[in-house]
């Protein structure tokens, strides 16, 4: 199971500490942060936190973090106690459940045909709830399919199906920066993201270099936008005509941060310059749609 913080979940409203520890919970890759409160805990050891899933066990990755913000951001999930060989037992024990019904309900997709992706399933213990996870691209009719989880795991089942954006953040994983994703580490929430970010930022609109794991557009595209906005604004567009030292010519590119601009200059040369070498008129809209 990959157990996640859940956000709506209420929290003792007592300011966080002033550290905090990562602790990777389950199969996941990556850590969260969890105040220790008087806990002393070293890297490798195995706790029990409360997640919005309830009681998890997790492994301490880190030790004394500062927490900066312990005054203005909401408390922290907290450690409730190092693990003891009953929790350990007891975690096996259902995540061996939550496997079996992942296995059991993959088969009956298949075998029923049913138009969607399951991704993770969690058991609720004290609820004697299983929720199964899962992403489509529209409805799906999936009451037989409950029908078939009611009577293999013998527990009430939840279907519930979520946006991609969504399971990334669940799941975690790294980007293709190399980095963990910024939607698993530190954003709370999703803002649109457009692809006239992508086209302001001058970058090429290759899908497979703008999106990210879940198949949509990459979230940092709208961190510096509005920075390249500002620069943008200041720079003629491709395709219209320019003054430069070495004659007129036309706009191929604009290296929008370091503020230069490739012309291809009316003898059928290209020159890069600065923006400040050259001469234009920013209200001036590009002649046609040759660039």
């Amino acid at each position: 199971m990959e157990a996640t913080v859940n956000k709506d979940c209420p929290k003792e409203q007592t300011p966080s500490s002033k550290f905090m520890i990562g602790i990777r919970l389950s199969s996941q890759n990556t850590s969260q942060q969890f105040d220790p409160l008087s806990h002393k805990l070293r890297v490798g050891e195995q706790v029990v936190v409360l997640t919005g899933f309830g009681e998890t066990v997790g492994t301490v990755a880190s030790n004394k973090i500062i927490n900066f913000n312990h005054e203005k951001k909401p408390p922290l999930f907290k450690v409730i106690r190092k693990a003891t060989a009953t929790d350990l037992e007891t975690a096996a024990k259902k995540e061996n459940f939550e496997h079996k019904g992942k296995l059991f309900c993959l088969e009956k997709i298949k075998e029923l045909k049913l138009s969607m992706n399951l991704s993770r399933v969690v058991f609720f213990e004290e609820e004697k709830k299983i929720t199964f996870f899962f992403t489509a691209d529209g409805r799906v009719d999936f009451r037989e399919l409950v029908r078939m989880l009611a009577a293999f795991m013998k527990s009430r089942i939840e279907m519930r199906q979520v946006g991609v954006r969504d399971e990334a953040k669940a799941i975690a994983g790294q980007g293709i920066c190399g980095q963990d994703l910024c939607c698993s580490r530190f954003l709370e929430s999703f803002t649109p993201v457009t692809i006239r970010m992508a086209k302001d930022q001058g970058l090429a609109l290759n899908p497979s270099k703008i999106s990210g794991v879940c198949g949509r557009l990459m979230c940092c595209l709208q961190y510096e936008h509005e920075v390249y906005r500002e620069l943008v604004d200041t720079m003629p567009k491709p395709g219209a005509r320019v003054e430069t030292p070495d004659g007129p010519g036309r706009v191929v590119k604009n290296i929008i941060l370091e503020k230069q601009v490739t012309v291809a200059l009316d003898d059928e040369s290209f020159m890069t310059y600065d923006v400040t070498e050259l001469e234009f008129n920013l209200d001036s809209a590009p002649p046609g749609d040759d660039y």
